[in-house]
């Protein structure tokens, strides 16, 4: 076993479990950050997260007063996926339809119905579904298998469905785009299209 002794800790750095004094989640993720691989980092922080024990504002509030740890910047960079758009839902609908329309792909509908399901972007024709995840909408295990179960069903009646994240979305617009537009060739040159 390694103890890792840490200096100056601050009340908010402090745990205490079955009577033994530990460094909180959000300090334990910031030592581990000097020393981890990204890889494991993110599992680390992805794990946190699956026990409940993961909170972006304390992390945040950490990182805010340790800026010269060595870990800071790891775990700043870690911290990127766990930053939503600062865009609703609807709004980043409104933002894919902008840029597809800037990259010359045909207007999808939005709020289109099919088998009772309400899709974000559709494209009838093709039968391709374009839906927009973000975590306050989807971060449930029970939204997960809701949309699993719908994306199912979905593609057994042909309709492709792809996701896309509101973060990818704001981080990678054009790949999104030319994904889409690949799509979107690829279900009118099917055999049976059209």
């Amino acid at each position: 076993m390694v103890t890792h002794y840490a200096r100056g800790l601050e009340p908010p750095d402090r745990a205490l479990e079955d009577g033994i004094p530990l460094t909180a989640v959000p300090r334990t993720l910031l030592d581990l950050a000097a020393r981890l691989h990204p890889h494991r980092l993110d599992r680390c922080i992805e794990r946190a997260e699956e026990l409940g024990m993961f909170d972006s504002r304390s992390v945040g509030s950490l990182l805010a007063r340790t800026r010269g740890h060595p870990g800071n910047g790891r775990l700043r960079r870690a911290l990127g996926a766990y930053r939503e758009p600062a865009f609703s839902r609807s709004e980043l609908e409104r933002r894919l339809v902008e840029k597809l329309r800037e990259a010359g792909v045909a207007a999808p509908s939005t709020g289109f119905n099919v088998l009772g399901f309400e899709l974000d972007l559709y494209w009838a024709e093709e039968r391709l579904a374009v839906e927009i995840d973000t975590f306050e909408t989807h971060g449930t295990h029970a939204a997960f298998e809701r949309d699993r179960e719908r994306d199912s069903a979905l593609r057994a009646a042909g309709v492709e469905v792809e996701r896309v994240t509101g973060l990818r979305l704001e981080r990678e617009p054009r790949e999104v785009v030319r994904r889409i537009a690949r799509l979107l060739a690829k279900r009118r040159d099917a055999p049976g299209a059209g």
